[in-house]
């Protein structure tokens, strides 16, 4: 029985990992550069984090690592970063949105600051990111990965906010592969409970969480790298998929 082949080698491509410099985007980005490709790191505040990070990877593969700061929120500094990143990398072959705020907003308490961070990162940057890039991905057959979540499907109590961002990011995951193909393969990854949330949550509610998947344990981020890997590398035929990575929680609770 023969051995099957990557379909697509990820030698010497560029990706841009958004929310890199820790916790997920850090093990996507890793998963990434394993796989061959060059990775740019993109923080906000986290500059210590992800400069150690590009230089872990520059450590395996001289030169194969950078780092790229700026608020997602602001379109100017998404056009900034394109910019000096190409100049740097003569082009981008994959996208993957990572960066994501997540927090409770009760309808009684939520502001518009809150509204405009929530969307901001979790749609709106998605969007505008594909848009600045749409010219070097279309020139190199590229990809765009987007993180969603499996409360774009299933609303998460006190997170109505966050969860319409996620369900719109869905959306916009299966229209851009709609309007982008050929040239572009967009698809999501929607993960469930993979890492708990850095405010910390009672083991009441991960016994909870937990009880509602049928795997019986949380996931690793290295599960959603996984998913990333495969379909920037080996999934020529797919686009406008969306694939639960969530032990099985999103058949059903």
């Amino acid at each position: 029985m023969t051995t099957p082949q990557h379909p697509d080698s990820l030698e010497g491509r560029w990706a841009l990992v958004t929310g890199a410099a820790k916790r997920i985007g850090a093990v996507i980005s890793t998963a990434l550069h394993e796989a061959g490709a060059n990775v740019a790191v993109h923080y906000l505040n986290s500059g210590e984090d992800a400069e150690q990070l590009a230089s872990q990877l520059n450590q395996a593969r001289s030169d194969s690592a950078l780092t790229v700061q700026g608020d997602l929120k602001n379109t100017a500094d998404l056009e900034q970063m394109i910019d000096q990143l190409t100049k740097r990398t003569g082009g981008l072959d994959i996208l993957v949105n990572n960066a994501s705020s997540f927090y409770p907003t009760p309808l009684e308490s939520i502001t518009e600051e809150h509204w405009d961070d929530l969307f901001g990162t979790n749609l709106k940057a998605p969007f505008f990111l594909s848009k600045i890039s749409l010219p070097y991905l279309k020139k190199n057959n590229g990809v765009i990965i987007n993180i969603v979540d499996v409360h774009a499907q299933r609303p998460l109590k006190n997170h109505s906010v966050y969860g319409s961002a996620k369900a719109g990011l869905a959306m916009l995951t299966r229209s851009l592969a709609k309007d982008l193909g050929p040239d572009v393969r967009v698809n999501g990854v929607s993960p469930g409970a993979i890492l708990w949330p850095e405010s910390g949550i009672s083991e009441r509610v991960k016994k909870n969480i937990l009880s509602q998947v049928p795997l019986g344990r949380p996931g690793a981020p290295e599960d959603i790298a996984a998913a990333v890997v495969f379909l920037v590398r080996d999934a020529p035929y797919i686009t406008g998929e969306i694939i639960a990575v969530d032990g099985g929680r999103s058949v059903g609770w």
